[in-house]
């Protein structure tokens, strides 16, 4: 199938179980990808991890996907370069969130986006949703605070980027969800990297930094490959679910970074963490239960 083509319908696979698997396993990815950044040395600002991730997402893509055909060829050109542009600020934002502040910090204010999704949801495509939904997404964000102890550390410039990131996310995500409708998950990400690598180029050539030792190659190529993999997981889950929906679910990346900090890090497993994460994964199971019914609803009505 050409990534221009229109999907064809998962007639095999039921959406209420796609989707949470699409979205967690992108979320296990993006855990990673953050930890990469976080530690990647401070001579790698902001401008050189984004090049080095878009750059380098688009030269693997092109190589997998491009040899027989033109890769750049799909369908609603123009919002293919917004949200391009859109989830270019969006990335730029998180890493200056997360290179200024501490992680649990950035991820509490930027995992606020799907209620922004919601929002946009409603704005653009006049999606309505639930007292119920909007109670999950609440109860989410309440969850990712009680993990971390409501704490901000940081500076204001640090919070007002993991904020910016978490609205220009939480747009994304909605335009994902339309553009899945009639493009593959290659050309969405192909375009993304495309417009991230434009938008980070002149930065990046005007102080060049490459890796100098063996770590660091490591940390580039293992940001490339799991921003690559977790991007199209992730816009593959979108044609199963909502903007919104699909955040709430990779909320999850919450979760996972806290093991991380647990197991190798050697964090203490409190109260907080499994209070946090049980309100996290309740919500999260309580969101696709309520999907998964609405679904049965509508083949049985």
């Amino acid at each position: 199938m050409n990534n221009h083509e229109k999907p064809a319908s998962p007639v095999q696979i039921d959406p209420s179980f796609a989707g949470p698997l699409f979205m967690l396993s992108a979320a296990m990815l993006f855990t990673l990808l953050n930890l990469f950044i976080k530690l990647l040395g401070p001579a790698f600002s902001v401008w050189h991890i984004g090049f080095f991730r878009f750059f380098g997402g688009l030269i693997v893509l092109l190589a997998i996907f491009g040899r027989r055909r033109n890769p750049f060829k799909g369908n609603s050109t123009r919002l293919l370069l917004i949200r391009g542009c859109v989830g270019s600020i969006a990335f730029i934002s998180l890493i200056t969130a997360i290179r200024m502040l501490p992680l649990s910090t950035a991820l509490v204010i930027f995992y606020s986006f799907p209620a922004f999704s919601a929002v946009f949801s409603f704005i653009i495509f006049g999606e309505r949703i639930s007292r119920v939904q909007i109670a999950c997404i609440a109860a989410v964000v309440m969850g990712i605070g009680i993990i971390f102890d409501f704490r901000l550390a940081g500076g204001l410039i640090g919070q007002t980027a993991a904020l910016v990131g978490s609205v220009f996310a939480g747009l994304t995500v909605t335009l994902i969800r339309s553009l899945r409708e009639n493009n593959g998950p290659v050309i969405i990400y192909l375009y993304f990297c495309t417009m991230g690598a434009i938008v980070t180029f002149p930065m990046f050539i005007m102080n060049p930094v490459f890796p100098s030792t063996a770590a660091e190659w490591v940390m580039i190529f293992g940001i490339i490959f799991s921003s690559v993999t977790a991007q199209l997981l992730m816009n593959q889950g979108f044609f199963y679910c909502r903007g919104w929906e699909g955040g709430v679910f990779m909320s999850s990346e919450v979760i996972f970074t806290a093991c991380i900090g647990i197991i190798f890090l050697g964090d203490p497993a409190s109260l907080r963490f499994w209070t946090g994460g049980s309100i996290v994964f309740a919500s999260i199971v309580a969101l696709n239960r309520l999907k998964s019914n609405g679904q049965a609803s509508i083949r049985n009505g």
